[in-house]
């Protein structure tokens, strides 16, 4: 993990906020988030909304007589979705659960209810190239007593609760966190580079890819494709498509000398699962030694389930994986790796040209000069990973907007502009060129891609799909030395 260091999130001090509570008497109550209607929602929880109906703000204290942050260390069966569309964040935080190193720099578990409690708590996100610390009250919405939103399978458990609260602040309201793709989560718990792999067209490694991953610490998730008319509906074999499930294990187990590959997955719901071949309880266990099978922790009812491998590849779509590093990639040859980081943006009339490379409008777009060095151990190119991440959308959701349709190109620099300062390819000289790589164009907050490129400098232009659109981006660049 990174040592970056933090910056004060709206420049709440949490330390200060807290004396100063602490000395008066008062509770905290944030003025920057706070329990108001404007915080829940704009729309399916807007204020004249069903789902906002009878909603009450209450504090942990007013819903049960020892309210604890933590009970027995923060694990993923503390997250159980509630009413809110956001089942793509409980699967990055349960995957956050599997590594306590990271989730200690995301949660600060020493906070607590009892020892210097002012009704404040603070959390550490990764947004947009800089660690935050965001502070919170701990007013939760609730209907009849109860938590509307995530919750823990312990009633008097808070950590999950609060940091949901913590994320629907930085992103304007509750309602902006439904719909989304789990990677998004992941890659703000850790400031990682997301992956996505479509297992329709799965490289012949890719249990491998998993099991090598989960072990370095990364965050994995995955779901099934479905229509517009499927959302979350549940299939006759108890999987739910258009619903974000966290990736929790992969390992192989030995059945009559023949080695089979499993997959652990966990429902964010805490409870619906597969019924089929190796789920909870079915015939395939009584084949496995009893060892083994309680190393695998098999069998409970907490929406987390084991299945095989070529199971899992035929009815889910797509996964998700966030690497802490460029090294934890399952590259070919992985050595060391220089970050790069420019931020920009899109403005109508100028620099929103989109992304036809024909049209007279591409070469206004912003454009990022990067030295790809020479290559590892003698290699004929190197591993560049490319991130454009669009910023702030979630808070746009209340006006109408979405996430753009956002790709990238990269073209090499000329050669009578090697070495020079300020280098920008005019729309003219790039209808004139090959690109060395574009990427796939997606309507989601980031696009990640990783390629191979002989040495030499390149250009890299990010680009809407459609022009005139505008907006702030994020390029994060990783290139091996």
């Amino acid at each position: 993990m990174s040592a970056e260091a933090t910056v004060k999130y709206l420049d709440q001090d949490f330390e200060a906020l807290r004396s100063q509570c602490l000395s008066s008497g008062q509770l905290f109550s944030d003025p920057t988030f706070p329990a108001a209607p404007e915080s829940l929602g704009f729309n399916e929880f807007g204020p004249n909304s069903s789902k906002a109906k009878d909603m009450q703000w209450k504090r942990p204290k007013e819903l049960c007589l020892e309210p604890k942050f933590i009970i027995g260390g923060a694990t993923r069966t503390d997250i159980c979705q509630g009413a809110l569309g956001d089942c793509w964040l409980m699967g990055s935080i349960a995957s956050l659960t599997l590594s306590q190193d990271i989730l200690a720099r995301v949660i600060h578990p020493e906070q607590s209810f009892t020892e210097d409690y002012a009704g404040i708590f603070h959390f550490q996100l990764w947004q947009y190239g800089q660690w935050v610390d965001v502070v919170i009250d701990d007013k939760l919405p609730t209907k009849g007593g109860k938590l509307m939103f995530v919750h823990s399978a312990e009633r008097n458990e808070f950590w999950s609760a609060l940091l949901e609260k913590a994320y629907a602040k930085v992103n304007g309201s509750y309602e902006a966190l439904c719909k989304g793709w789990a990677a998004e989560g992941c890659v703000d718990f850790t400031g990682g580079i997301a992956e996505r792999y479509e297992l329709s067209k799965a490289p012949p490694n890719m249990f491998n890819i998993m099991k090598q991953t989960l072990t370095q610490c990364a965050l994995l998730c995955t779901s099934i494709y479905g229509f517009s008319n499927e959302t979350e509906h549940v299939t006759t074999e108890k999987l739910v498509k258009t619903h974000v499930y966290s990736i929790t294990g992969a390992e192989e187990v030995s059945v009559g000398g023949n080695l089979v590959q499993l997959v652990r997955l966990r429902n964010p719901w805490g409870h619906k699962e597969w019924n089929g071949a190796w789920s909870d309880n079915s015939k395939e266990w009584n084949l496995v030694l009893p060892e083994e099978k309680a190393k695998l922790n098999y069998s409970a009812d907490d929406g987390e389930f084991w299945m095989s491998y070529s199971d899992f590849k035929e009815r889910y779509s797509v996964v998700e994986i966030c690497n802490l590093t460029p090294d934890a990639l399952c590259m070919d040859h992985a050595g060391q790796w220089e970050a790069k980081s420019f931020e920009g943006s899109w403005k109508q009339g100028s620099t929103a040209g989109g992304c036809n490379k024909n049209a007279a409008t591409f070469g206004s777009n912003p454009q990022f000069v990067v030295n790809v060095d020479k290559a590892h151990d003698g290699a004929k190119s190197c591993s560049i990973l490319v991130s454009l991440m669009q910023k702030d959308m979630r808070k746009e959701k209340k006006f109408g907007r979405k996430f753009y349709d956002i790709c990238f190109s990269v073209y090499p620099v000329p050669k009578k502009y090697e070495g020079c300062k300020d280098v920008r390819l005019k729309s003219e000289t790039l209808s004139r060129m090959k690109a060395v790589f574009n990427s796939k164009h997606f309507e989601r907050r980031e696009v990640s891609q990783r390629f191979d490129l002989p040495p030499g400098e390149y250009i890299i232009i990010p680009s809407t799909y459609e022009p005139n659109q505008e907006g702030s981006f994020l390029l994060r660049v990783f290139t091996e030395k």
